[in-house]
């Protein structure tokens, strides 16, 4: 008997439809074989097909099985396939209608219950797309998969529970819709913990309202790390095509935990300096997102930035200027998305003193020379702000020791930081961006009106730094920021000259 059960396998961010062909014969050695490009993990669905139909105390069928992965040219890999395949063969065995229109995703454990399976998301999206009405996926998957409108998800306990669904003896009721929560971002300081440092406060939300790159350069201790943890306290919630996007790459990647929804707050991820070139990219033999795709449309943050192996910061470059990157191997190409806020902290030599008002240096002038080329100028002409973070003042540490914060709190900043978000979302609502930061030169022309006395103090600027085009732009850009943040319509020296003030030395010097 020969039975055809819809799947897909995701690749990358992309779904692709995959035919689960299943062939029982009478005659033959009874035998189990999975043909069409299966992986190890393919390969070994037999085995965990077979006993969870078993320990599911159903007949398994002594016959010659083949299952065919069709179409038999792209390689399959994952667990994915056990549900289609055991409900194949369950269905030539046993006289069990299978729904029209619907897809069967998931892995079996050899008790017949089913785990949570990576991609379910993915899933329900292609579901959309194709015009197909149902999808059995994993409980655990359920609420991952019923964030799309229109699909009908049908939560799978085991085995048993869908045959007597696919028999019409109980039904499974199709989860509910996820609707999107609002959730304040969490972060693990308040701004008003932090004490002094209202340059960098104030750079930290800039970078927050426009989604600029910010590089903090201080002495230890200085409370950089600090500054970066509690930069999520600031940052508005996900719109909710945002938030889809974000969803989807934690979705491929496995990264929703079980019984996990939609993600609706800015991602924060902080790799180590020792992280390899492919875990920040991404890559892989089935290329997966790295930390830089994990980080889309939220931030990414870069402590000890000049600890990290040069190579690998060089390969920032790319998805820093084009928001994507496309990872290509032998037996696939994959693109993601990586449209993030970089933020880097560094000291300013290697021994962490060379501005510290009471400790001495103790570096050579070559030594910081060569510690300040870890880092090149590409890189530092991709950072819209730059900021030196002060030593703070014993006097002041010791009169905040009991005290009351009484620095500006995060929630506030947060409100700043949303209204000047509003006000970009209205500008861009024709365009395909969100924030200033991912503005064109045909967005700045149309939407960043510069008087005359503006684009002078621009055009000295550029001769006095040595901006490149680049910077030249990326200034234009935070000098926007600058104007929402203020509720101004123009760009006004005011805010020029503010945004100037954040190209360091260092910058200049590269």
């Amino acid at each position: 008997m020969f039975v055809k059960i819809k799947s897909a396998t995701n690749l990358g961010l992309e779904t692709i439809g995959v035919d689960v062909e299943v062939n029982i014969a009478n005659k033959g050695l009874p035998s189990f074989d999975i043909v069409g490009l299966p992986s190890k993990s393919v390969d070994e669905s037999k085995e965990r097909v077979k006993t969870a139909i078993i320990n599911s105390k159903i007949e398994f069928p002594l016959k010659k099985i083949i299952v065919n992965l069709a179409p038999a040219d792209i390689p399959k890999e994952g667990s994915c396939y056990d549900l289609p395949m055991a409900v194949g063969i369950l269905a030539s065995v046993i006289n069990c209608e299978i729904p029209k229109r619907s897809l069967f995703f998931g892995e079996l454990s050899l008790d017949g219950t089913l785990r949570h399976t990576k991609g379910s998301l993915l899933l329900s999206l292609f579901a959309k797309e194709r015009g197909i009405e149902s999808i059995f996926v994993p409980k655990a998957s359920a609420n991952e998969a019923a964030i799309i409108k229109g699909v009908n998800v049908y939560p799978v306990e085991n085995l048993n529970q869908l045959l007597a669904h696919l028999l019409g003896q109980v039904l499974i009721e199709p989860a509910e819709y996820i609707e999107r929560q609002s959730i304040r971002q969490k972060a693990e300081f308040d701004m008003k913990e932090i004490l002094g440092q209202e340059q960098t406060k104030r750079a930290a939300e800039i970078a927050a309202a426009g989604g600029h790159n910010l590089f903090m350069v201080g002495s230890p201790g200085a409370g950089k790390t600090m500054l970066a943890r509690a930069f999520p306290g600031i940052l508005p919630q996900l719109q909710e095509k945002e938030s889809l996007e974000v969803t989807k790459i934690y979705s491929a990647s496995g990264n929703i935990p079980p019984d996990g929804s939609v993600i609706t707050v800015c991602p924060f991820r902080s790799p180590h300096h020792t992280i390899s070139q492919v875990g920040l990219v991404g890559g892989g033999s089935r290329p997966q997102p790295g930390e830089i795709s994990l980080a889309h449309r939220g931030v990414l943050f870069l402590d000890e930035f000049t600890e990290f192996p040069r190579y690998i910061l060089e390969s920032l470059r790319q998805p820093m200027e084009d928001g994507h990157l496309t990872i290509s191997r032998s037996r696939a190409q994959v693109k993601y998305p990586s449209r993030f806020m970089l933020i880097a902290s560094a000291n300013p030599c290697p021994c962490g003193y060379l501005y510290h008002p009471k400790k001495a240096c103790s570096c050579t002038e070559r030594e910081v020379k060569k510690y300040r080329k870890k880092i090149s100028g590409p890189i530092l002409d991709r950072i819209d702000l730059h900021v030196e973070v002060p030593v703070v003042d014993a006097n002041d540490l010791s009169d905040g020791v009991g005290a009351s914060p009484c620095g500006c709190p995060s929630i506030d900043i947060r409100k700043r930081v949303i209204k000047a978000r509003e006000i970009q979302n209205q500008r861009f609502m024709e365009e395909n961006i969100f924030i200033n930061a991912e503005m064109k030169n045909e967005h700045i022309k149309k939407y960043c009106f510069l008087s005359s006395d503006v684009k002078r103090i621009l055009a000295q600027a550029v001769t006095s730094f040595h901006l490149s085009a680049r910077s030249y732009f990326k200034m234009i850009k935070v000098a926007r920021t600058i104007a929402d943040l203020s509720g101004a319509s123009d760009i006004e020296i005011s805010h020029m000259a503010e945004a100037l003030q954040y190209r360091s030395k260092q910058s200049q010097e590269s």
